[in-house]
């Protein structure tokens, strides 16, 4: 059962990831009930999201047949497939070390190329859900000033570069700033032209000065973070209003903010949609290869003029 779904999936996947140069993308979204788990492909290394209820038993444990289909299918060796509980780190664990391999693979996107790590992190370094808004970003981006707040390892940066925008990324991370550059670098972009900015993402809109004004802003919030460095605890929907009044004021004239986040309930508030101009491109930001209508939230958010 496993290994058809698997395999009529790729037959769909394969022409297109080839015409795109996609060689990192969802091969299958839990598509079957009693199989519920998430595979990513990465050139030739899976990685397995168990997303299964800890109460299974050993006989309703499907995940040795589902590994044996993947081996059988593409005929790779176990060691090319990294199993993860998706379910058990959440919050800011999810950015918690795993291991210690430091092992990176370079995987190619269209324009760009980027770092993984398949092994360390819960997340690989590059959520696969935000490719449709990495080419949007990249089409908008000629001549314009771009911020990327929360940028995690810069893959929106890296292809707001590659479009010809001056950027600025904001992490606090240390990791993931130094990731960011490294992706940089990987794509051959000077780092002269382009900002890595090492601070908690509040902390930096709470800092903004007037005379700092972006004509693109990519904001995409973890639903919620508990950091040490930071000094209450965040929580997307609690503090959207804070995060979109800031942006917008960071906004030049004609410029437009994107606002995207996880939570699988969330509502925008009513204040930024009587305050702001505002479009919901949730479903045009949904990738072809995703199931989950639901991996996140988009919005398009213009200052009313």
């Amino acid at each position: 059962m496993i290994r058809n779904r698997l395999e009529k999936n790729y037959k769909k996947l394969k022409s297109w990831a080839e015409r795109h140069q996609i060689e990192a993308y969802r091969l299958y979204d839990r598509d079957i009930p009693e199989f519920p788990y998430i595979v990513d492909r990465y050139i030739d290394f899976f990685v397995v999201y168990d997303k299964s209820n800890d109460w299974i038993d050993q006989k309703k444990n499907h995940r040795p047949e589902l590994l044996e289909a993947l081996q059988s299918l593409f005929q790779c060796s176990a060691d090319h497939i990294i199993v993860k509980d998706r379910d058990r780190q959440k919050g800011q664990l999810q950015y918690e070390k795993l291991s210690e391999r430091n092992e990176r693979l370079v995987v190619r996107e269209s324009q760009a190329q980027f770092y993984v790590n398949l092994y360390d992190y819960l997340d690989t370094g590059l959520f696969l859900d935000h490719r449709p808004m990495r080419q949007k970003i990249f089409k908008e981006a000629q001549g314009k000033r771009f911020l990327n707040l929360f940028s995690y390892t810069g893959a929106v940066s890296v292809f707001a570069a590659l479009g010809g925008a001056q950027t600025t990324s904001v992490d606090m991370s240390a990791t993931y700033t130094t990731w960011a550059q490294d992706n940089f670098k990987l794509n051959q972009i000077e780092l002269g032209n382009h900002q890595f900015i090492q601070m908690n993402a509040l902390e930096y809109l709470e800092s903004f000065s007037e005379k700092e004004k972006f004509d693109l802003i990519f904001l995409d919030p973890p639903t919620f973070s508990n950091s040490k460095r930071m000094d209450r605890a965040f929580e997307v929907e609690q503090d959207q209003d804070f995060l979109v009044e800031s942006c917008v004021k960071m906004l030049n004239p004609q410029g437009r903010l994107y606002f995207s986040n996880n939570k699988r309930k969330f509502k925008l508030s009513e204040k930024i949609y009587s305050t702001h101009k505002v479009a919901d491109i949730t479903k045009a930001t949904i990738p072809i290869d995703f199931h989950d209508q639901k991996i996140h939230h988009c919005f398009v958010i213009e200052p009313h003029k």
